[in-house]
């Protein structure tokens, strides 16, 4: 015979394995090897063939010379590695299945295997990395044989975490104690560490300022006016709440899409009052009526450091949310601005999301956070939720940063040409 006959003797040699006739099989796959005695495939399932029949002696010889004859090939290591599993020789096990990881690190099988190696040598730590990974990587098609594995890997995962979650808890709480400023940082760090949380980046859709500390909420101690401010929470809310019981004009979906725009996760709030707005100020233009219907809630603002931009900034308005309404993650267009939450109408149990932090509003309790972090709000109450949401300046940019940011945007308008959206 010659080469051209290979292809059906591999053939053949599978259909016999798939009926039930392992010595038809071997007896082909071994006719290949006297055409090619360095053929990978039918090494390799001898290897196998030979493995199932109890010969781990002779199924690592198979194996060998078939990662031998095609070295780049994962699944020829792995397959060596569980002939040495079989023959209970741990080193080279794992020496089989370092190699398959070294050619392709996600391949599903090898992380398996040395999730398995290690827990069945007591490494814990070993096993708790296999296992995270065996999670991270894990095919799509989760039935069967891979869902049970990936149900054991969870839980593996999960009972030491809740032990090293235990263990961080009391190892800490004499630092914590200890601690004179805040340790928000650290504790998601640390929360992070156990898989609590995960960490969310910037996403721009218009201006990105590099280099800005991605922080979901941010601290009081930026924003030194915020006291004050808060402070005027019952005259602001009184005038909203006159707004409403008025049934003043201005009020408007706030989301309004374009005829024929696709559908998204836009689409259910599209021209619905569920989540609407009352403009103070829009795209840095004051609203004559709104400002005459609310003078106290303008003379607040007076006091904050609203972003100017004209054209762009401030945007100050009236949010409401009804009962059940949810507005779904999403993430805003410039991270140059901070958006300030001041709650007026909050029913208990309506929160807001900004990354991996869940916040509930308490009337009157203002915080600041960077919408271009994905956040998502929720009202699943039976009543009403409002806040008054402004925008001022981001509070790493310092006051030279603002002038020239401002400055470029007025340039882009000289000359008629987009320097980017950030409304």
């Amino acid at each position: 015979m010659n080469e051209g006959a290979i292809p059906s003797l591999l053939a053949e040699a599978a259909g016999a394995q798939r009926d039930g006739n392992p010595a038809r099989a071997k007896t082909l796959y071994a006719e290949v090897l006297t055409i090619m005695p360095k053929h990978p495939g039918a090494l390799n399932s001898l290897g196998v063939l030979t493995l199932n029949e109890g010969d781990t002696a002779r199924a690592i010889d198979f194996h060998g010379r078939a990662t031998i004859a095609d070295p780049h090939a994962p699944v020829l290591w792995v397959n060596l590695a569980r002939a040495h599993r079989a023959a209970h020789d741990d080193f080279e096990e794992r020496k089989a299945l370092d190699k398959a990881l070294s050619i392709d690190p996600t391949t599903f099988t090898a992380i398996v295997r040395k999730g398995e190696l290690h827990e069945r040598r007591g490494e814990e730590i070993e096993a708790m990395q296999s296992w995270q990974a065996a999670l991270a990587y894990a095919p799509d098609a989760q039935g069967g044989a891979i869902a049970d594995v990936l149900a054991h890997a969870q839980d593996y995962v999960r009972v030491r975490l809740e032990r090293l979650s235990a263990a961080m808890d009391s190892g800490l709480a004499d630092v914590r104690a200890r601690a004179s400023g805040r340790l928000r940082r650290v504790d998601a760090c640390v929360d992070v560490m156990l898989g609590k949380r995960r960490v969310f980046p910037n996403v721009c859709a218009g201006v990105h300022v590099p280099f800005l500390p991605a922080d979901e909420y941010f601290d009081r101690d930026h924003f030194p006016w915020l006291g004050a401010f808060e402070r005027h929470t019952p005259s602001i809310r009184a005038e909203l709440v006159a707004l409403l019981e008025t049934r003043a004009p201005g009020f408007a979906p706030y989301v309004q899409m374009a005829p024929g725009t696709p559908e998204s996760k836009w689409t259910p709030l599209d021209g619905q009052p569920a989540w609407s707005a009352y403009y103070l100020w829009h795209y840095g233009k004051p609203i004559a009526d709104a400002h005459e219907r609310c003078p106290h809630t303008v003379a607040a603002l007076a006091e904050v450091p609203l972003v100017d931009l004209p054209g762009r900034m401030p945007n100050v308005f009236f949010s409401l949310m009804k009962p059940g309404a949810h507005i779904p993650p999403h993430t805003g267009v410039t991270n140059m601005r901070t958006i300030i939450h001041l709650p007026l109408i909050v029913p208990e149990g309506c929160w807001f999301r900004v990354g991996g932090e869940t916040r509930f509003w308490r009337k009157g309790e203002a915080f600041a956070f960077d919408d271009t972090i994905e956040h998502e709000a929720r009202n699943p109450t039976a009543e009403l939720r409002a806040v008054l949401i402004l925008d001022v300046w981001n509070p790493y940019l310092t006051a030279q940063e603002r002038v020239v940011l401002t400055r470029s945007m007025e340039i882009a308008d000289e000359v008629g040409l987009s320097a980017g959206t950030i409304d």
